[in-house]
């Protein structure tokens, strides 16, 4: 007589889990195809469901009752489900953590010499709502999740695994942790940090505040558009508006400009820009001053100042289509005052780092800007993140940040 077998570990696991399903108009074929998030209005929400932890891990079904993988579920946001695994039955522990980070960590060091970049990128690195940029032993951890957040002990665990860095910091700060009911709050997690972290990118000397910066500290998503630019800069007076740590004027100055001005509103970020200028050796042909962008640059204008590159890399003016209309204003009014201040034949970069204004959009508003502030220019160059941020074919949110490079006309 046959004996039945024992059901499999991961038979049980995804057993014991709960099940959430999509309602029977919802594309499952999308989520089959690689599409990372299933939206509220998508999902059967019944009592059950509503009633599910935010961050607890569930097997996802379509209205047929197939599988479709394992999620994560949080009832109270919009996107109230991310894909995590194929199998419904995976366990999440620190080895599964370790699988994704090597997977990460090997594109990486293949693209870079030195251990200055973002190792994930969220969906695009399979750890939906987690970004973790990594400044030599140090890395820093954004759990934009509620999932991450639960799980933060296995992930911070399985990064000092696979990297080897030494102090590990959570930075619990910004709008996506708002979004996921995640309250905000920066922990240094292992190590310590005795202040900001040199990071050596382009020949250029930034300093990253690790603890108290924007963001983890430091934009490594720039780092092609600060070499573009460099290109330009040689000989060149340069104007860095929105400068943050001075990521475009001293990748200049690296490039051989013969002076930078940084424009910021933070006095915190303009002295790590200074530091990183005296720690590059640039801090004689630099200066900073600060107050609001747009101020500055109507007192620029005023006062008669020219420069042969001007470069604005503002905050994320549309960070959701709401705020789209308004924020192409925004773009539209930096094109517009930042023009006048290129000598002729100079050259000027404009960023969006705002998810909801696509290319087209914020070039439309840029050349109208253009147009409006009594220039004309040809566009020489379209830049984006660099490959340490990778895309996400299936998710467009994932690929953010654009950058246009014109060479004014006479």
């Amino acid at each position: 007589m046959t004996q039945p077998s024992a059901p499999s570990p991961d038979s049980d696991r995804s057993a014991s889990r709960p099940t959430v399903r999509l309602r029977p108009k919802a594309e499952a074929r999308a989520i089959r195809h690689g599409f990372p998030w299933v939206y509220a209005d998508e999902l059967v929400t019944d009592r059950r469901t509503r009633a599910l932890a935010p961050g607890v891990l569930a097997r996802l079904e379509d209205s047929e009752r197939r599988p479709l993988g394992l999620v994560t579920v949080n009832p109270n946001s919009k996107i109230i489900c991310r894909m995590l695994d194929r199998d419904s039955g995976a366990e999440v522990d620190q080895a599964w953590f370790a699988a994704r980070l090597r997977h990460a960590l090997a594109l990486r060091t293949r693209l870079f010499e030195a251990p200055f970049y973002r190792l994930v990128h969220a969906e695009a690195d399979g750890l939906p709502g987690v970004v973790i940029d990594r400044f030599g032993k140090v890395a820093v951890i954004q759990p934009n999740a509620a999932w991450a957040e639960a799980l933060l002990a296995p992930l911070a665990a399985a990064l000092v695994e696979v990297t080897g860095v030494t102090t590990v910091i959570k930075n619990g700060t910004g709008r996506a942790r708002g979004l996921e009911g995640l309250p905000e709050e920066t922990v240094v997690l292992q190590g310590a940090v005795d202040g900001p972290v040199p990071v050596t990118m382009n020949g250029a000397t930034y300093m990253a505040d690790v603890l108290g910066g924007q963001k983890t500290g430091l934009f490594f998503d720039q780092r092609p558009n600060h070499a573009f630019a460099q290109r330009l800069a040689k000989g060149a007076r340069v104007l860095d508006v929105f400068s943050h740590v001075g990521g475009f004027s001293l990748a200049a100055l690296a490039g051989g400009a013969e002076s930078a001005l940084a424009v910021d509103s933070s006095a915190p970020a303009l002295d790590l820009a200074t530091r990183g200028a005296e720690a590059g050796g640039v801090a004689g042909r630099f200066s900073t001053r600060q107050g609001d962008a747009f101020a500055v640059m109507e007192a620029l204008a005023e006062e008669g100042a020219q420069f042969d590159l001007v470069v604005c890399d503002p905050p994320a003016f549309a960070p959701a289509k709401p705020a789209l209309e308004a924020g192409l204003r925004a773009y539209e009014r930096v094109a517009r005052l930042a023009a006048p201040l290129v000598a002729p034949g100079g050259y000027l970069g404009l960023c969006s780092c705002s998810h909801a204004a696509d290319l087209s959009s914020f070039r439309n508003a840029s050349s109208r800007g253009i147009g409006r502030g009594g220039r004309r220019g040809q566009i020489l160059h379209t830049g984006f993140a660099g490959p340490d941020h990778p895309l996400l074919p299936q998710l467009a949110e994932s690929g953010y940040l654009k950058a246009l490079f014109y060479r004014m006309m006479p």
